[in-house]
């Protein structure tokens, strides 16, 4: 009888396992973005390349700061913070496209699927996002790290909610390699599109040239002023042996 401990772990690993349905994605047409960081980051951290691209090719972006940014307050209040930081920003109606990265694909799901967000999404991007919990959030304090842990009230609540999705394109990446979200196959979203990259480190997920070149063929930029900055062949190269080298990342790097 395997350790009450480590039945989430092996019921997430099946998912491996799993033969999940193909998925064809069609271009979405990306007009405003909104990226979503994860644990102990803030608007100039996670996705500070990808962000520089799109706003020098004419891309309206926002990445607002939540706090507490370790999450010890829940979730819900960091979802409710992001959906104000929109609403101030471009209004209660606007369109957008969310990219979030580990824990901010939690928050964002609350808010897409708890708070309304989910009427204005155009699509819903997720990097490392634990969808089915992390063994390493056993080792962090706080609501929000209880939240995260496998078979959580609040992920139960996702799951029940998830319908509120129906129709988004949904796009799960993972990394190769994850020693943040353990198992790693807890980014595998069934409802979504999922694609894992050869990235080793957790951190370095929003930053890998392989993700943000993958990102860009996946999106159409109407309204670029400078669509040659976001040719995905900008990116098309190996990563640095520092991004991609497995080694210990630590803990406090990010969810």
């Amino acid at each position: 009888m395997p350790s009450p401990f480590l039945i989430p772990l092996i019921a997430t690993a099946s998912l491996a396992a799993a033969q999940l349905p193909e998925q064809a994605w069609q271009p979405v047409e990306a007009r405003q973005i909104v990226l979503v960081h994860g644990i102990w980051q803030n608007e100039s951290l996670s996705f500070g390349r990808l962000r520089t691209q799109l706003e020098k090719a004419g891309i309206p972006c926002i990445s607002p700061s939540l706090k507490p940014a370790d999450g010890r307050d829940g979730l819900e209040p960091m979802a409710q913070q992001l959906q104000q930081s929109i609403d101030e920003q471009w209004g209660p109606e606007s369109h957008f496209v969310v990219v979030a990265f580990s824990m901010g694909g939690l928050i964002s799901r609350y808010y897409l699927q708890e708070l309304g967000g989910a009427e204005r999404c155009d699509a819903f991007v997720t990097l490392s996002t634990p969808h089915h919990g992390t063994q390493m959030a056993f080792f962090h304090y706080g609501l929000g790290a209880a939240e995260m842990r496998p078979e959580s009230p609040f992920l139960h609540q996702l799951q029940k909610s998830a319908d509120q999705l129906t129709g988004i394109p949904l796009l799960s990446y993972r990394a190769e390699q994850d020693w943040v979200i353990v198992p790693r196959e807890s980014s595998i979203w069934e409802p979504a599109v999922n694609i894992e990259l050869p990235v080793y480190l957790h951190p370095s997920m929003p930053k890998a040239s392989c993700f943000i070149a993958d990102f860009l063929t996946r999106f159409e930029f109407p309204e670029a002023t400078r669509p040659d900055l976001l040719d995905p062949q900008i990116f098309a190269t190996p990563e640095r042996p520092s991004t991609t080298r497995p080694r210990f990342s630590g803990f406090r790097r990010g969810l």
